[in-house]
């Protein structure tokens, strides 16, 4: 139940914290525990459980957002961001617990079971009728990545050449949006469930290339699709991909979340993380 203010710097060190147990669904509403000190009591209200912050995550979840999938080593860019989070809010790290969602199930009208959710969600109005989004904590571009030999992607230099590709995203994601309305592609996007759906759809032909956030286009290409490379990176042309932290609809953390993830901003701290884990990538075509 303690709370503390340690560094952030613990947790980018790579300190590991306990993986705890996973805790049940609640209804978000003010529980009261009269078994902690009468100080701490007002700042337990709205939390799923009092003396804990419950965040969420996908599963599984990857570099370079966790490490490994374990979110409790809080190595990775989100795992740090998340752990720079819970101290802003108070908590010690042992006090942080970590659940898994979908990805669709988080942004999904209901109750939840957790306090915040990261899984680069972009804010966009359609989500925000479902749920509270902290400030953004990242502003992400998309890129095309494509597997080498593939004569179309290979022969793109501008904007107007993807228009000819067939393109693939997860639905309901920005990259998918992107591709509609930034793209306009002569084919209309193939969508899938998942990422991983998207991939295996790359590799196997059924798709020129695959649109990303570049950041994970960066891992894709240097990782986990061999022989792949990225295209170029697509511009914003209006749709900002800024990434924010989930909460129930009318949370009443949203107030001191965002307030929390402002504050990292403006003290450097979000520049920090971004650049441990994010790094500056290798210059790719901006497609104009």
């Amino acid at each position: 139940m303690s709370r503390t203010r340690s560094r952030l710097h613990l947790a980018l060190a790579g300190i590991a914290v306990a993986a705890l147990a996973l805790t049940g669904c609640a209804t978000g509403s003010g529980d009261t525990d009269t078994g902690s000190d009468a100080s701490s009591a007002p700042a337990d209200e709205g939390y799923i459980t009092p003396g804990k912050l419950t965040i969420a995550t996908g599963e599984p979840a990857y570099y370079p957002y966790v490490i490994d999938d374990d979110p409790a080593s809080g190595e990775g860019f989100e795992a740090a961001v998340a752990y720079a989070v819970a101290e802003e809010l108070g908590f010690a790290p042992e006090d942080v617990e970590w659940v898994r969602t979908t990805f669709e199930a988080a942004i999904a009208p209901g109750p939840k079971d957790f306090d915040i959710n990261i899984q680069q969600y972009s804010i966009t109005p359609e989500r925000a009728e479902n749920v509270d989004f902290s400030s953004p904590y990242y502003a992400a571009s998309q890129a095309i990545v494509a597997i080498e030999g593939n004569e179309a992607a290979e022969g793109v230099t501008s904007l107007a050449d993807t228009k000819g590709l067939l393109l693939g995203a997860m639905v309901g994601s920005t990259s998918a949006q992107t591709i509609e309305e930034v793209v306009q592609p002569d084919t209309p996007a193939q969508l899938y469930n998942t990422n991983e759906d998207a991939k295996a759809a790359l590799e196997a032909g059924q798709i020129d290339g695959l649109v990303l956030d570049t950041p994970t286009a960066y891992y894709a290409t240097g990782v986990y699709i061999d022989n792949s490379f990225i295209v170029g990176e697509l511009p914003t042309a209006g749709i900002p991909d800024e990434w924010g932290l989930v909460l129930a609809k009318d949370s009443p953390l949203t107030e001191q979340v965002t307030a929390a993830v402002d504050a990292l901003r403006e003290n450097g701290t979000l520049e920090a993380i971004t650049q441990e884990w994010l790094g500056e990538g290798a210059g790719v075509t901006l497609l104009e």
